[in-house]
């Protein structure tokens, strides 16, 4: 089946929507996986902590030159996840304008922000 211009595959109103729902599964599963990923640099920047604090009752000075490759990757992964987030508000945005609920605050899953 062509589209009304004769080009191409006309997508179908459902196919449209199995379209929709997967994008937003995507996004939705990409945030969830960018803040595991913040969750295991900001564990193991903690563990690090700990170490290197028992460390310095021993006398022995760390220079720590990993902690500050955590704190980079830490900062452009709470990026990806603040586009992310609207890119998802994005989504949904218009489903909550033609549902007349108008607010889509509600529709958003929570976001965790992890503190570096």
């Amino acid at each position: 089946m062509q589209n009304p211009q004769g080009v191409g595959i006309a997508i179908e109103p459902e196919d449209r929507n199995d379209t929709y729902r997967s994008m937003v599964a995507d996004v939705i599963s990409l945030i969830e996986h960018v803040q595991a990923s913040l969750r295991l640099i900001e564990h193991e920047i903690a563990r690090e902590t700990a170490s290197g604090s028992q460390d310095n009752c021993a006398n022995v000075i760390v220079l720590d030159d990993v902690t500050p490759s955590y704190v980079r990757a830490t900062v452009a992964l709470k990026a990806c996840d603040a586009n992310l987030a609207v890119a998802l508000h994005s989504l949904l945005d218009p489903m909550a304008s033609r549902s007349g609920s108008g607010d889509s605050s509600g529709s958003l899953p929570t976001l965790l922000i992890v503190s570096a």
